[in-house]
């Protein structure tokens, strides 16, 4: 099997943002899971709307996808780019039990959009934690990985699943 390289350290080993101007303008779509797993008590109390500080769901929502809009800002090397979609769907799991959090990005550009989707699934979970945290300090913020991306050269990828 070939040695693969990392795509953002130059000959050197100097952390570099990649050059894609020469690369075509192709749609591009990714989506990113990740769940906050927390007491039955707690689930219950963000289902019914009445946590302390509103509406969980629907603050983390916004925050996920306002996260998405400002990843290159967050991760270094990664660059700007003009997001056309973002959707962040949250859906209570009794089995864990919490919140499954999944975010769709989606964009017409040069490079991937796959750190735009787990920033989106990230911070949605961190404000799910920061929401319910006076009542549930044990959450776990768990499992959050790529699903699939589409698009781009080396064209499209899906997880195995667990």
């Amino acid at each position: 099997m070939p040695r693969r390289s990392l795509s953002h350290i130059d000959s050197t080993g100097a952390a570099n943002m990649v050059d894609v101007s020469e690369k075509p303008v192709t749609e591009r779509v990714a989506v990113a899971e990740g769940m906050v797993r927390m007491a039955p008590d707690t689930l219950a109390l963000v289902l019914s709307g009445n946590a302390r500080k509103g509406d969980v769901i629907g603050t983390a929502r916004i925050a996920g996808i306002m996260a998405a809009k400002r990843t290159s800002d967050l991760i270094p090397l990664c660059h700007p780019i003009g997001l056309s979609k973002v959707t962040v769907d949250i859906e209570p799991d009794p089995s864990l039990p919490g919140l499954r959090i999944r975010a769709t990005t989606k964009v017409a550009d040069r490079t991937g959009v796959e750190m735009e989707a787990l920033t989106a699934v990230s911070v949605a979970c961190l404000t799910v934690y920061d929401m319910a945290k006076a009542v549930d300090r044990g959450m776990e913020i768990t499992g959050i990985r790529l699903l699939e991306k589409q698009g781009g050269r080396s064209g499209n990828w899906r997880a195995k699943a667990k």
